[in-house]
């Protein structure tokens, strides 16, 4: 292909697409350049369908290189890029989530994407700049593809909104959105907030979609150079005549019995019905005109279309509930004796189990990255192992989903946690997963709440969630909006907007949806029905725990902090940091002192943190004449005696200072060891204390 490319200016940087130098021999490639931030993104595409699969075997993997940066990653011994971080895997799935619904449903062609970065500023993260090369990418492959995809970054200070914000605006203001969408439509939202308004969030989705319709034109300029050939993909179609000969032996009552049933007896009841249908396709199956799986999919889909016209029609749902119907809500706190926190939280059949751990400053996470290394003090992880939906498989460690949920999570919280100087604890959560029926993510947010309160973490409020879906005939414009999804409603509808909150405003979204996109006014219902569900929850949840506890939990260390000047830094630490740990040791703490000068004392309990901290008190106090102190006689001299006063300072007590009468000696009064009251009478110009014991 020859060497195209196209320019734009962009969030005030040039914004370039370049195509026909790098990565030739691959389907599709793009190399996307937003100043320093340089992004190569191939997509290969396969020529056959996979086979025995019902779904896009779609990977996107999103590669982060310290080249890119000028550093050089890993310990002395390991210095080979490895594992994917989990930046790197959350913006994978920035990428994946908005382009996956642009290709037909019927495609089973593998498609690869893989996006590099071969170089950055460090000033902001280069995802949305990534999903626009891939979009750009597939469109070069000639594979079909709905339309140009495109994505940008929204910040927010004082109320205005700032595009394409760096890391240092992201930190400093209150919202951090990804928006990506079509010409048309917005297909994915991804935010975390500090309590805006429904109608803020919505003015900021309306002016990224407005930068999103140049973005997708300059695509569109870039496909129309390179005159792309439209691939003809082998598309698994089912069977309509088979679909329709199902439908017909399906009754009312074999529908019927799927309804207003748990999860395990719809499932035993869907299993029942396939069977009973495969019975009528027995001598088909033997002769190979039909395969089995064909006609479960049939059943499936003629499920589909049921529980779709129920819900349009009639506004009920699988398991009976109404549109705006939340499942019964049950909450427990404090289960576990020796944890800092816990809770249960339970809706209809999710039932997720959060623990709380609350550690010192010194147990902060680290994380490497490519652009700039951070220092995290809260996180939050979520699980969710094969036996919460009653599955035996393998199980091969953290997923992407479970990673993606669990910074998910983390931005819902973070924005009603308390000031790092008011609450200098290091705060983990853990969201176990133990039961699922649908919106198991959003229970984990409830949980940590619960979880929290539970702690006695000051929170600034309370956070809820809920999971809400869409159920939409496209070609007639009727919907209706679902709060609180189930499993089934997740796979059979359209839409799965996460919403995350407190009474006063929002503090994260997540948006994915199996349309081509969906308008403003459709998603603003939504946002106002997930309210309604919020504060329902809240009421349930405010019945066993309405406010953090007043104090921490027993089993939580104790912290204590103190602002040391600079010349106290070095006395608290020592010669080779001898003191630091000898006050560590005897008083059995851990201590740190960060670059601002806080020192922070962990300890296992009250008395041992008061030892420490009155320790250090007594180290950086600066004495002054007229003080008093409890000393102890370190040294005997002709002429007196030395005293130390304080922990590391020495002073001299004359002979005419030890008594009231002559003393001759200081042998004569006192002995080494001796603990003996002294007041400071003055600091010469040298800085020595002299000291008097005629206090």
């Amino acid at each position: 292909m020859e060497f195209k490319t196209v320019s734009t200016i962009f969030a005030d940087r040039e914004l370039t697409l370049e195509t026909g130098k790098l990565a030739t021999l691959t389907s599709g490639s793009i190399l996307a350049k937003f100043g320093d931030i340089h992004i190569l993104v191939t997509v290969g595409v396969s020529d056959k369908a996979r086979e025995g699969v019902d779904f896009l075997p779609l990977s996107v993997d999103f590669q982060e290189k310290f080249y890119a940066s000028g550093k050089i990653k890993g310990s002395r011994f390991i210095k080979r890029e490895g594992r994917p971080s989990d930046d790197c895997i959350l913006t994978s799935r920035l990428i994946d989530r908005p382009i996956r619904p642009m290709f037909p449903k019927t495609m089973r062609n593998e498609v690869q994407v893989v996006a590099t970065v071969l170089s950055t500023d460090q000033s902001m993260n280069a995802g949305p700049i990534a999903l626009i090369a891939t979009s750009a990418a597939i469109l070069l492959t000639g594979v079909p593809f709905e339309a140009p995809v495109s994505a940008v970054r929204v910040g927010m200070k004082n109320g205005e909104f700032v595009l394409m914000p760096t890391y240092e605006q992201t930190d400093n203001g209150d919202l951090d959105l990804v928006v990506a969408g079509t010409v048309d439509a917005i297909t994915m939202v991804e935010a975390a907030s500090k309590e805006i308004s429904d109608e803020k969030m919505l003015e900021a989705l309306e002016f990224a979609h407005k930068h999103i319709k140049d973005l997708c034109k300059l695509q569109e300029d870039l496909i129309a150079q390179c005159h792309v050939q439209p691939i003809t993909i082998d598309e698994q179609v089912l069977d309509v005549a088979l679909v329709e000969k199902v439908g017909a032996m399906i009754s009312q009552e074999m529908m019927n019995d799927l309804y207003n049933k748990s999860k395990k007896e719809f499932l035993k009841n869907l299993e029942t019905l396939n069977e009973h249908i495969i019975q009528n396709f027995t001598e088909a199956i033997e002769k190979k005109e039909v395969l089995e799986n064909d006609i479960k999919e049939a059943v499936y889909k003629k499920l589909k279309i049921y529980m779709r016209e129920k819900i349009l029609k009639e506004e009920v749902r699988l398991d009976g509930r109404g549109v705006k119907d939340v499942r019964p809500i049950k909450v427990e706190v404090g289960l576990l004796p020796k944890t800092h926190g816990s809770a249960l939280f339970n809706r209809g059949e999710t039932q997720i189990l959060s623990v709380l751990t609350l550690g010192g400053p010194q147990d902060a996470l680290v994380e490497d990255s490519m652009d700039n290394d951070v220092e995290r003090h809260f996180w939050h992880h979520y699980t969710f192992l094969p036996f919460a939906t009653g599955e035996v498989r393998p199980y091969r460690g953290v997923g992407r989903r479970e990673i993606g949920h669990g910074k998910l999570g983390e931005k819902a919280l973070k924005a009603v946690l308390p000031e790092k100087d008011k609450f200098p604890y290091t705060i983990a959560l853990m969201s176990e997963t133990l039961a699922c029926n649908g919106s198991s993510s959003m229970g984990s947010i409830c949980g940590s709440t619960l979880a929290l309160m539970d702690a006695g973490v000051p929170i600034k409020k309370p956070v809820t969630a809920i999971a809400m879906g869409l159920i939409i005939n496209e070609e007639i414009g009727e919907y209706k909006i679902l709060t609180d999804i189930q499993a089934q409603e997740d796979f059979l509808g359209d839409m799965d907007f996460k919403v995350a909150g407190t009474d006063q405003g929002l503090t994260a979204l997540q948006m994915d949806i199996k349309v081509k996109g969906l308008k403003l006014s459709l998603l603003k219902e939504a946002l106002q029905q997930a309210k309604e569900g919020r504060d329902y929850i809240w009421t349930e949840m405010s019945k066993v725990i309405s406010e953090p506890r007043k104090e921490l939990n027993k089993n939580a260390p104790l912290i204590a902090s103190m602002q040391l000047e600079s010349d106290d830094i070095r006395v608290v630490i020592g010669k080779g940091g001898e003191m630091i740990q000898k006050i560590s040791k005897e008083c059995n703490v851990e201590m740190q002192i960060d670059d601002n000068g806080l020192l922070s004392i962990t300890a296992p309990d009250r008395e041992s943190g008061n030892k420490a901290a009155n320790w250090v008190k007594q180290l950086v106090y600066k004495p002054k004449a007229g003080d008093v102190f409890d000393g102890k006689v370190t040294r005997l001299m002709d002429f007196g005696a030395f005293v130390e006063f304080l922990p590391g300072k020495e002073g001299l007590v004359h002979v005419s200072e030890l008594g009231k009468g002559f003393v001759k000696s200081a042998a004569d009064v006192v002995k080494v060891g001796d603990a003996i009251k002294v007041k400071l009478i003055k600091i010469d110009d040298q800085g020595r204390y002299n000291l008097s014991a005629k206090v």
